[in-house]
């Protein structure tokens, strides 16, 4: 066990550390962590605490020396954040996979509103994230001591990630000092700690993890731990809602895109590890052979962790299939001998599955949501959305049904819609399939042939558009640059809040564009008050289509002038804001803000819009024309 003076030792260590880690002006330098970093592997500290962290998971000398830590056999137990609650705001190191990310819960055993919810989101655009937090605990309203004297209550993530340390601690004593570092690793613990957490009713797993933080259960565990590999989660059951949201939201059928489920990869038997062969789908049963997977994983994994995606199909066999399909997922997992061994380590790891299955949906109920177009921060400064929001500067919570928007996900499932992920692009989808392509808050470009493709799905098989906006003004753009004192180099936003040139560039073939208009206010529309918050307006719509407009100021940098000249009395400008128009065999609805459908500054919601726009743009397909 730990003794007092080490413990002492440690915590003063800590406080030392933590009263450098920020400046007068609250800034925090790479450098900082490094030197700390540094000198926990110098002292080959057992445990190590971060109760801090942020969304760059690209900041590379950081990230590499986190790795550097885990290789060297220090656990790291590190805050999740504190932006729940919120999706897709999981902070780095926390979301690393050879962390212990640590989320907050209540008394109650409730999730603590202001713990950070995953999934994490450095596999976006193209794959799909992992499960985080690893495992919550206690959070909200812990008695601490004050530096002076006394105590206090304290709340946050950087409060419930000192208790799994502690935690984690008192595990480590639990094994003989000789044995203590050939036995615990960071994949060990994290086994010992999701193994024996407790579940919680209510939250899904990208809330709590494995659940509730049990010393006495991860005990058991670790008293007769042999070194072995594991995949977290070990279950996919999409019959067990909500945990496995958004998974048991949403049946598998035939035809669709495919349904990506990413685990990690624990391998306690060595800081390297390999997989051995392609991992292998065991269906229970004849129906089992309807599900098609094709696997991503880590052939080599290191350290100690790795990542296994499964991309998931129902052949076209299974087509009016409807019931469950069960089954295991194996892996074999080798590492080097350990010293004094002479054979290779071999695990075999499995990962259950229980899947829903329905008949494919008709056309008019199917939704392709365009995920491949989205960019976030980081690589590059993305600016967020509403310029009402001050304190939010950066977009970086995934723009992804199930992070930022996944209330509308939740709004169109209860509508009897089936949504379905592009992470692909435009060339890559059959428009006969679907009813709707919906593209919201997108930032990144389009290929002619995208552009090409699109205008014939339109016009020529009968697709529905709808397309929901953001402002994009380049005078303001400037003027939101600043200088970041950690890279030492100006930062300027590479897109407004939805890259409105590239959308103009989509849309041109059906006589479409937004301008650089930045309009807010509130206005009536289907019975219903709406915010329009920093979205833009349409400036090009083919005759014989219907647009509404509403009376607004324009709040961008060329629009300041008119609107102190109006603030004397005059009334404002109409701004025309929302287009139906039928193209061909298709139909299109496009709307210059997005901020209603995001949770993450949401004023208020037009799902009732939303709804109201599918209905048009599937409007034949439900008379019967596919």
């Amino acid at each position: 066990m730990l003794s007092p003076l080490v413990l002492h030792q440690i915590q003063r260590f800590m406080h030392f550390v933590c009263s450098l880690m920020h400046s007068l002006l609250q800034v925090s330098y790479t450098s900082w962590f490094l030197d700390a970093f540094n000198y926990a592997i110098a002292t080959n500290m057992d445990v190590l605490n971060l109760s801090i962290g942020g969304p760059d998971y690209l900041d590379l000398p950081f990230v590499e020396k986190i790795w550097e830590i885990t290789a060297n056999n220090i656990i790291m137990v590190s805050a999740i954040g504190n932006d729940g609650p919120l999706y897709g705001t999981l902070n780095n190191p926390a979301d690393q996979s050879d962390v212990i990310g640590v989320g907050g819960i209540d008394y109650s055993d409730h999730i603590a509103s202001f713990s950070s919810r995953g999934m994490s989101t450095w596999e976006l655009p193209h794959g799909y994230g992992r499960v985080k937090p690893d495992i919550v605990a206690y959070g909200r309203d812990i008695m601490g001591s004050k530096i002076s004297a006394g105590c206090k209550s304290l709340s946050g993530t950087s409060v419930a990630s000192p208790v799994v340390a502690g935690v984690v601690c008192l595990l480590v004593s639990v094994i003989p000092e000789p044995d203590r570092k050939n036995i615990l690793n960071p994949a060990s613990m994290k086994q010992a700690l999701v193994e024996g957490a407790a579940k919680l009713s209510g939250p899904n797993m990208y809330e709590q993890g494995a659940g509730r933080v049990d010393l006495l259960k991860s005990y058991e565990i670790l008293k007769s731990y042999k070194p072995r590999a594991s995949i977290f989660p070990s279950v996919l059951d999409y019959t067990v809602c909500p945990y496995t949201w958004p998974f048991c939201r949403q049946p598998l059928y035939a035809g669709a895109m495919p349904v990506i489920f990413n685990a990690t990869i624990l391998n306690g038997m060595g800081v390297v590890g390999y997989v051995d062969s392609p991992p292998t789908w065991h269906p229970s049963d004849e129906e089992g052979n309807l599900l098609s997977i094709h696997f991503t994983y880590s052939e080599i994994i290191w350290p100690w962790t790795g990542y296994l995606a499964l991309h998931m199909q129902i052949k076209e066999e299974g087509a009016q299939f409807s019931g469950k399909i069960e089954g295991n997922v194996t892996l074999r997992v080798s590492s080097p001998p350990a010293h004094g061994e002479k054979d290779p380590r071999i695990s075999i790891c499995v990962l259950q599955l229980k899947l829903n299955v329905v008949p494919t949906p008709p056309r008019s109920k199917r939704i392709l949501w365009d995920q491949f177009h989205n960019i976030k921060y980081p690589p590059g400064y993305i600016p967020r959305d509403s310029l009402d929001v001050r304190n939010d500067i950066l977009d970086w919570h995934g723009d992804h049904l199930h992070t930022n928007f996944h209330i509308m996900f939740n709004m169109l499932r209860d509508a009897g819609y089936y949504v379905e992920t592009l992470g692909s692009p435009l060339t890559c989808f059959d428009a006969r399939q679907y009813g709707t392509l919906l593209l919201v808050d997108l930032e990144d470009e389009y290929f002619t042939e995208e552009i090409e493709k699109l205008r014939d799905d339109v016009v020529n098989t009968g697709l529905g558009l709808a397309v929901f906006s953001e402002w994009y003004n380049v005078d303001t753009m400037v003027k939101m640059r600043f200088f970041d004192d950690n890279t030492r180099s100006w930062w300027t936003p590479v897109t407004g809040g939805a890259n409105v040139p590239a959308l103009n560039d989509l849309l041109a073939p059906f006589g479409i564009a937004f301008g650089d208009k930045i309009l807010n206010g509130d206005f009536s529309l289907l019975g219903e008050q709406n915010r329009y918050a920093s979205g833009t307006d349409i400036v090009r719509f083919p005759r014989g289509g219907y647009v509404h407009s509403f009376p607004f100021l324009d709040s961008s940098e060329s629009g300041a002038t008119q609107n102190v000249l109006q603030a004397s009395g005059s009334t404002k400008a109409d701004s025309p804001i929302l287009g139906l128009t039928v193209m061909g065999e298709g139909r299109i609805a496009v709307y210059g803000d997005s901020n209603c459908l995001d949770s993450s500054h949401m004023v208020t919601n037009c799902f009732a819009l939303l709804r109201k726009l599918l209905d048009f743009t599937n409007e034949d397909l439900l008379w019967g024309r596919n």
